[in-house]
């Protein structure tokens, strides 16, 4: 372990950097906040820096964490997962299970209550084989892939609330997630499902919640940030860390991402005992977090997704040649009456291009809904649900919605603005993303994509290229067409 880069990292902070002193307010059971607020690497507000809005080279970024909150927020069902599932077990010649209902795993009767009363009638494919592996004997420790919504923190909130003994009052789980925000959806789940285990008490390690320090913890579960946790585990001793015997380590890929969360997670690590329990979730399984996970997860039995081929069999693509914003604008009207035969959605590459286009749209009497960074999680939220349900049929957006938001309505995905890297390059990986929000679910979908330069039509020869996929051109005269008769050359094309 020292010899490796990750802990040597550690160990130079560790030395250099100074204690930092927590402003808690006072104690309170349970927290919320605005989600928008922003915080440092020991989860203490900062201010929320909105970049600058006026160049039209500055794409709206996506961060993962509220990508990850945003998920949380909009899905009330899980996803419908077509992927195969793939164990790779510590002990080949230890015998592989599966469920296919919770009665299976004999959970406690108030906790298979709790299950059945969040509206979980049967395991997720992931859960069918993460939970077995969770809740065995002796412990077994698991790395996981799962994307967001395949009911991920429902199976490690169960496995924490099946480990918990409610005779002793100590803490016995710990549970680490990347943001305030996070740590309180993932709280949400727990109480949810062990409302029927009042004996089971929980506490929010995250900002603003002030702690006796003269006492140690006796809620059987804590749930936080990186910071806090530590220093409730080192500076105030409110928890004995070698008393811990489950430790989760969620979104290990945002973890990552997050500038100090992974050397706060590593300290964590290294304070608990050697036969505690360790589980780590994540939605990729990149070289950055296999190796992060290699060095906090001993003997892992890792459970990951099989990835499906990058296919675009089920979705038709078009270009339409324009000759600048304005005459992009002209088209995108007369495409209207096409994108509102089900839903669309329409990518632009910054925030003021996205607010520029939904507002012409609306003066020209259009009914779109506006989606960018700058909002509030809640506010995208809000806006996401509307679309979801129908009330706009035209989302206006940047890149923050280019990944993971599955709406089964959508059959229409314009590129107001074509996707580019830093060197002005085709950013394929971002087009894939935008363009995979229609035909989701085995169905047809389309995609309209906007040239109106040398340089936008060279992007389009490199995203062919990149997918070996042509596109077909709609010619610039239809422009003048009547809206209905351009619809009808779309639809017949699609259909060829």
């Amino acid at each position: 372990m020292a010899e490796d880069s990750w802990a040597l990292a550690v160990d130079e902070q560790e030395a250099t950097t100074p204690s930092f002193q927590f402003q808690f307010s006072k104690r309170i059971n349970r927290i919320r906040a605005p989600l928008n607020v922003k915080e440092d690497i020991n989860a203490n507000v900062v201010q929320n820096k909105i970049p600058d809005e006026g160049g039209e080279g500055d794409g709206d970024k996506v961060d993962l964490a509220e990508q990850s909150l945003l998920n949380k927020l909009i899905r009330h069902s899980l996803v419908k997962n077509r992927n195969q599932v793939e164990v790779q077990q510590a002990d080949p010649n230890s015998p592989l299970f599966s469920v296919k209902t919770f009665q299976e795993l004999r959970l406690k009767p108030e906790l298979l209550q709790g299950v059945f009363n969040m509206g979980f009638n049967r395991p997720s494919r992931i859960q069918e084989n993460a939970l077995p592996l969770m809740l065995a004997e002796p412990h077994q420790n698991l790395i996981a892939q799962s994307q967001s919504g395949t009911g991920k923190t429902a199976a490690f909130s169960l496995a924490m609330l099946s480990h918990v003994n409610p005779d002793n009052t100590w803490t016995q789980c710990l549970c680490v997630a990347p943001t305030y925000e996070l740590a309180l959806q993932i709280g949400q789940v727990i109480e949810q499902m062990g409302k029927f285990c009042p004996s089971v008490k929980l506490a929010y390690a995250i900002r603003g919640n002030r702690m006796d320090r003269r006492v140690k913890l006796q809620e059987h579960i804590v749930i936080g940030t990186p910071g806090t946790i530590l220093d409730w585990c080192t500076k105030y001793k409110l928890i004995d860390p070698k008393k811990i015997t489950m430790f989760v380590l969620d979104e290990a890929d945002v973890m990552i991402a997050m500038q100090g969360h992974r050397d706060q997670s590593i300290r964590i690590h290294r304070l608990l005992n050697k036969n505690c329990q360790m589980l780590l979730f994540s939605a990729t399984f990149e070289d950055s977090v296999m190796k992060f996970a290699e060095r906090v997860i001993p003997d892992p039995n890792i459970i990951r997704l099989k990835r499906e081929e990058e296919t675009l069999d089920t979705i038709k693509q078009f270009y339409v040649l324009c000759r600048e914003k304005e005459d992009k604008f002209t088209a995108l009207c007369n495409l209207y009456g096409c994108l509102t035969i089900a839903q669309a959605m329409i990518f632009c590459h910054t925030r003021k291009m996205a607010g520029w286009l939904a507002c012409s749209l609306i003066k020209e009497g259009h009914q779109v809904a506006l989606l960018s960074g700058e909002m509030a999680v809640e506010q995208r939220a809000a806006v996401i649900e509307r679309f979801k349900n129908g009330r706009e049929k035209v989302l206006v957006t940047t890149n923050v919605c280019s990944r993971g938001i599955d709406v089964e309505q959508v059959s229409l995905v314009v590129n107001f603005d074509l996707p580019v890297d830093v060197e002005g390059n085709a950013d394929n990986e971002t087009y894939l993303h935008r363009i995979g929000r229609t035909g989701r679910f085995g169905r047809r979908g389309f995609a309209v994509n906007m040239v109106d330069s040398e340089n936008s039509m060279e992007i389009i020869k490199q995203i062919e290229m990149h997918f070996r996929k042509s596109q077909n051109s709609i010619p610039a005269i239809l422009r003048k067409w009547r809206r209905w008769q351009f619809n009808v050359l779309l639809l017949s094309m699609c259909n060829s």
